[in-house]
């Protein structure tokens, strides 16, 4: 099984690095288009600002490489973001995978959204084994919208797709790494995917 985990101008990589290592997978990190083309599954995680991480995919074709993946693609955090049509963060035109925009929360509010939360409503084999209520880690200031690609909603101010699928892309917008065994359960799921 071989797992290329995304490289770009966006942090945690080391953190998915050591959970995938946990279940007895040791991935690619890496930048170069054949190796990600080669993978059986794809991991696009990501920390940071919205319009340098799409400036940094763009300057490299990265972007284009990763909507014409066909294999599994799963996207954390950041990398959720990135896949949906646009973000508020800098007012950046993303990857549109997901027909939905991306929104900064109230500022009234405190954020970011930072610690654990529940997931619902969830859908699919990517939480096989994973109870309606589970509780994740979060840590964002920006959310995405409720729309048909959504397959796990939270809520905090307001309800936000907490995870979204459209064909063989996924994404978490809590970090799977840092959310324990439940997180540790979504991603052998990712893994065991047929691609």
């Amino acid at each position: 099984m071989r797992i290329a985990v995304i490289k770009y101008n966006a942090g945690n990589i080391r953190s998915v690095h050591i959970a995938l290592e946990h279940l007895g997978i040791d991935p690619i990190i890496t930048d170069n288009p054949t190796e990600i083309l080669q993978a059986d599954k794809v991991i696009f995680p990501g920390v940071g600002e919205a319009s340098s991480a799409m400036k940094y995919l763009k300057e490299r074709k990265l972007d284009t490489l990763i909507t014409s993946l066909k294999q599994p693609v799963l996207g954390i955090c950041l990398g959720l973001q990135l896949m949906c049509n646009f973000s508020e963060e800098a007012n950046t035109s993303c990857m549109q995978i997901f027909d939905t925009q991306v929104k900064l929360f109230p500022p009234e509010q405190k954020v970011p959204h930072m610690g654990w939360n529940t997931i619902t409503e969830l859908k699919g084999l990517l939480f096989k084994n994973i109870s309606d209520g589970a509780y994740v880690y979060f840590v964002h200031s920006f959310a995405a919208e409720l729309c048909n690609a959504q397959i796990a909603v939270t809520n905090y101010i307001y309800p936000f797709a907490a995870a979204l699928q459209k064909n063989n892309f996924f994404a978490l917008q809590f970090h799977p790494e840092k959310s324990g065994q439940i997180g540790e359960q979504i991603l052998k799921n990712f893994i065991d995917l047929k691609g």
